[in-house]
């Protein structure tokens, strides 16, 4: 917000021109200044609360993230899925810290990697805040949170635990660096040079915290193999259900609550006018159309798979309904600030073919992801970053991504569909891990079907009775 300026110069003809009234104009304009200074600063700290409350709905999804992968594995394997969750966040604020801010966002830089605040020194500054730090690694152990559905109950911990680390140190923040920082070689934001005229517009990360997330799950459930069980002999696939539809509900609605901090705290901002001041228009009802398209093209993708589900097999379930409820949420992600609620109606809709198209292909393929997060997240993100292309307004774009003439808009609304774009981020090093060795122990349990909470986790395993073993 910028500071309103008083000058007694000028103040001092209007006050009548005498020595009295130059004392006046300068004491007028010395209250005037500091009342001025006072509105600049609530502007500051108004948007630092926004900033910091979406954060924590964004972390909030941690929550839903826990729920929904204990819900969707087998009861012998709940405990390990719940200590991966808990470590994405713990090692997550550890890396990101460290490296992971820095290589995002440390500008002045490159358009492939930052250089600068690296563990967050010379902070705070101008451009970013505390505030700016902690959403920036909500998101990131966001991105490591999608994975662990992927390779879920397979995956020995130490693999797991130096997965998460790298992904969230190195891999997603080179990708959000692209995209997100000023300096991104693909980032809308960019001063001048912007691929295709307008960079990629991927608001809140349907490529570059969904597709990252996907893709390196794809990578450790090929690497890793389908898990014993899953496909009989004749390859025929065997449904491994999860142990309660109960936390599955849970944990969605927990993300659905989480999302309106993931989308709509994307603007990092609210106190700010489109056009003159004292409209009634301005960021805070970009916000408000966000939390709308968010909602409508989830809601819409669930009802498209309960019903397409039901054509298809011939009965309701409730694990496919959260799950297209979450496609539809990747999928808007990507646009969810520059297109309208009708558009957002359609993206739900693809979205849920999209993952059922997506499901299906990986049954023939053998491919096993417990949680269908490559098949969610990265398939409906892609679609999320298309759709975005093909439907962003001219008038939203503008007011979100300000300071480009003539910035390329959606296709099918006239604009030429180029704000948009892909990532491979994750193939950087989302599969490195993994990739020492298809025999190495360390990713392979001897077992697939002995509990993981009793061989590794050293605790009971939900719902048993069975008594504690000591960690081997």
């Amino acid at each position: 917000m910028a500071a309103l300026a008083c000058s007694p110069a000028d103040l001092h003809p209007l006050l009548g021109g005498n020595a009295t009234s130059a004392a006046a104009a300068e004491y007028i304009c010395g209250r005037f200044d500091a009342v001025s200074s006072k509105f600049v600063d609530t502007g500051y700290a108004v948007d630092n609360t926004y900033l910091l409350f979406s954060t924590y709905l964004v972390f909030s999804m941690q929550i839903g993230f826990a729920m929904l992968c204990a819900g969707s594995v087998r009861a012998k394997n709940t405990m390990n899925i719940m200590l991966t969750n808990v470590l994405d966040a713990a090692t997550g604020s550890f890396f990101y810290y460290l490296f992971g801010f820095a290589l995002a966002f440390g500008t002045p830089s490159n358009g492939f990697i930052g250089q600068h605040f690296f563990g967050l020194s010379k902070f705070p500054s101008q451009s970013f805040d505390y505030g700016f730090f902690l959403f920036q690694w909500a998101f990131a152990i966001a991105a490591a949170g999608i994975t662990s559905g992927s390779i879920a109950e397979r995956t020995q911990f130490g693999a797991y635990l130096i997965y998460s680390s790298f992904l969230t140190g190195l891999v997603y923040p080179i990708a959000s660096h692209w995209f997100w920082s000023a300096d991104g070689w693909a980032s809308p934001a960019r001063a001048d040079n912007l691929l295709f005229g307008s960079g990629v517009i991927d608001f809140a990360g349907s490529g570059v915290v969904h597709m990252v997330g996907g893709i390196a799950g794809l990578w450790g459930a090929l690497i890793e193999g389908p898990r014993i069980g899953r496909f009989d002999h004749s390859g025929k696939a065997v449904t491994l259900r999860g142990h309660s539809a109960t936390l599955v509900v849970l944990g969605t609605f927990l993300l659905w609550f989480g999302w309106y901090g993931f989308n709509p705290g994307s603007f990092l901002n609210i106190l700010k006018a489109y056009g003159e001041n004292g409209s009634y228009y301005g960021q805070w009802s970009a916000v408000g159309r966000t939390a709308v398209t968010t909602t409508l093209a989830g809601s819409t993708a669930a009802l498209t798979t309960l019903f397409g589900k039901r054509l298809l097999v011939g009965h309701w379930n409730v694990t496919d309904v959260c799950n297209g409820l979450l496609g539809g949420f990747a999928a808007i992600t990507a646009g969810c600030s520059v297109v309208d609620p009708w558009a957002a109606i359609l993206c739900g809709f693809v979205a849920a073919w999209v993952l059922i198209g997506f499901n299906k292909l990986a049954e023939k393929l053998k491919y096993d992801d417990p949680l269908e997060a490559a098949q969610l997240h990265g398939g409906c993100g892609a679609w999320g970053l298309l759709f975005t292309g093909l439907f962003a307004k001219k008038a939203y774009v503008n007011e979100v991504y300000p300071g480009v003439e003539n910035r390329p808009y959606g296709l099918l609304m006239g604009g030429g569909g180029r704000p948009v774009g892909g990532t491979g981020g994750a193939d950087l090093g989302g599969g490195r891990v993994d990739k020492r060795d298809n025999g190495d122990p360390l990713l392979h349990p001897a077992q697939d079907e002995a509990p993981e909470d009793l061989a590794r986790g050293g605790g009971r395993r939900h719902g048993s009775h069975q008594p504690r073993r000591a960690c081997l």
